[in-house]
């Protein structure tokens, strides 16, 4: 059975740095920043840098200050619906890409609001994305990838040089398979 994450490991993960950073938690940093009516995202990157927080833990704090956006708060399976949502047909295919997936092994899939991260205990090794209302590419970790046939060079990710275009589910062929499995053992 494969694990399924959304936004709430990120949020977590953005919680820990801020503790472990500046000893405070969000509690304590929220209630700092209403004391100081920082009221614009700039000015409150801005004084928070000089506090020492940055990056994500700085992220996070900025929108409990203005608000989630809506794909931080959804689950796992609204992402993923919300993707194909005007392309049903389309749904097969990821549906097939992640059966393959979860056959290889210890395999997490990562919800994203345009994208779902296939990742091994490792990282991440392959995304899922509807790329236009007819196709889902699948693109690919590979060390020292050869593009050719079915395998295209990719601007998906800089991390993932080739993909795989999917028209329908029955593309997810053993060849397929291979290169997604090729992916994940070079990942695990």
């Amino acid at each position: 059975m494969a694990k399924i994450r959304n936004w709430e490991g990120m949020r977590a993960m953005s919680e820990r740095l801020l503790e472990e950073r500046t000893g405070k938690g969000v509690a304590t940093w929220n209630r700092r920043i209403k004391k100081e009516g920082l009221d614009d995202e700039k000015s409150l990157r801005a004084w928070l840098t000089k506090q020492g927080v940055i990056g994500y833990a700085q992220t996070l704090l900025v929108m409990e200050r203005f608000g989630y956006p809506d794909f931080m708060t959804a689950t796992a399976d609204e992402l993923i619906d919300g993707q194909y949502t005007d392309r049903p047909q389309l749904r097969p295919i990821f549906d097939a890409v992640v059966e393959a997936a979860v056959g290889l092994g210890n395999v997490t899939i990562q919800a994203r609001k345009t994208f779902v991260s296939l990742v091994s205990p490792r990282r991440t090794f392959a995304r899922v994305q509807p790329t236009t209302r007819n196709r889902v590419d699948l693109a690919l970790r590979l060390d020292r990838p050869k593009p050719g046939g079915r395998l295209q060079p990719s601007k998906i990710h800089e991390t993932m040089p080739v993909q795989i275009s999917l028209t329908s589910a029955k593309e997810v062929d053993a060849e397929a398979v291979r290169w997604l499995r090729r992916a994940y053992r070079e990942s695990a």
